[in-house]
């Protein structure tokens, strides 16, 4: 069975990966849009200062090449991995596969995540970051699900609200796939 394929490849408004079925909910017209508002809230608020990016892998990896090809000022990026994910449910065990190696002391910090749902994972790298005493730690994400969220802690830049359906694309996976497609779509509920 092909594990990643459109229905029709010349109308994207479901696609299916691994078993699963979904179906476009955000449009790469829209992604693009909140990147560049993301940018512009970044580019304002960062201006005569150098941040660190410090982008959450694997999912944050195109959100962030995006993002920092749309910052004007001058800045660096580093990429941190962890894993909370197993299927379609976040296990709310957090692994640290690859830490932050950085000097974080006395510098401008952005972590950039592609989601945000429960907040457990950006909840434990805040607590890392914040003990080896930044200047400041700001967050930025593209997706956010208020419904899911479990922690208290403030998310300054947010590309889209959305609601909590699982969804894959623009970075965002099921079991590996799915992260190639441009737009973002959602499981479609039987």
């Amino acid at each position: 069975m092909t594990t990643f394929a459109y229905f029709n490849k010349f109308d994207m408004t479901k696609v299916q990966v691994r078993e699963l079925v979904f179906e476009k909910f955000i449009s790469r017209e829209e992604i693009e849009t909140a990147v560049q508002r993301v940018a512009d809230d970044i580019n304002r608020d960062f201006k005569g200062k150098n941040p660190l990016l410090l982008a959450i892998l694997n999912g944050a990896f195109i959100f962030a090449s995006d993002l920092m090809r749309k910052i004007t000022i001058p800045c660096e990026i580093s990429f941190v991995k962890f894993a909370s994910y197993s299927g379609t449910s976040t296990t709310l065990k957090v692994k640290e596969l690859i830490g932050v190696d950085e000097e974080l002391r006395g510098r401008h910090i952005i972590i950039v995540e592609d989601i945000i749902d429960t907040g457990i994972t950006m909840d434990k790298l805040l607590t890392d970051i914040q003990a080896k005493q930044p200047e400041c730690v700001k967050v930025a994400c593209f997706c956010f699900k208020p419904e899911a969220f479990q922690k208290v802690f403030p998310i300054d830049y947010i590309g889209m609200s959305i609601s909590n359906d699982f969804i894959v694309g623009y970075g965002l996976d099921y079991n590996g796939q799915g992260r190639n497609l441009p737009d973002i779509y959602k499981i479609v509920k039987e």
